[in-house]
């Protein structure tokens, strides 16, 4: 039966694929319902334009709460974050609110990270960066999408699921205010 209902919410997905993308996220909405487990996976939000391990911008820290807006209720039960201050503060909102700590994880072994994902029963975040969030992405079984434009692109939010029962399926929308960066 749920393997049914995961490939009608596949369907009705490609029904409206076409359509400009959207702030709902029917699969992982149907696959909360299904009790199926994934794997939320967004790019660090808006980052200020210091050298050493910027911290988040205004806008960031409003697009992380705005994550934790949209994630509060997706029954979450891990999140992770690599090891820099814009990451972990974008994962600090939703795992404050959860009670959850957030997990550190090494980017640059992102097979490990995949495996160590597959292996944990659940519902994760994993927080990361313009280069590791598609590829991790890909490593789940899901579709990485276009590369992130690192300079602008701050809005994606992936969804992979990785029940071993069920097929993977993954969706990529996007969240929050889209980021226009400054022309000066």
């Amino acid at each position: 039966m749920k393997q049914f209902l995961t490939l009608m919410v596949v369907a009705l997905f490609g029904l409206s694929a076409c359509a400009a993308p959207k702030t709902d996220m029917p699969v992982a909405e149907a696959s909360a319902d299904l009790g199926i487990d994934g794997v939320y996976l967004v790019r660090h939000a808006e980052k200020t334009t210091s050298k050493d391990d910027p911290a988040l911008t205004e806008a960031g820290e409003a697009r992380a709460e705005v994550l934790a807006d949209l994630l509060a209720d997706k029954q979450l039960t891990h999140v992770h974050s690599s090891d820099t201050k814009r990451t972990r503060d974008t994962a600090a909102p939703l795992a404050e609110r959860l009670g959850l700590d957030v997990e550190l994880y090494d980017p640059s072994d992102l097979p490990a990270m995949a495996a160590k994902l597959k292996a944990t029963p659940g519902r994760h975040l994993v927080v990361g960066h313009s280069n590791t969030t598609p590829q991790l992405t890909e490593l789940l079984g899901g579709d990485g999408g276009t590369e992130i434009v690192e300079a602008t692109e701050y809005d994606r939010l992936y969804w992979v699921t990785t029940s071993p029962d069920e097929p993977v399926v993954s969706y990529m929308t996007r969240f929050g205010t889209l980021y226009v960066a400054d022309e000066k």
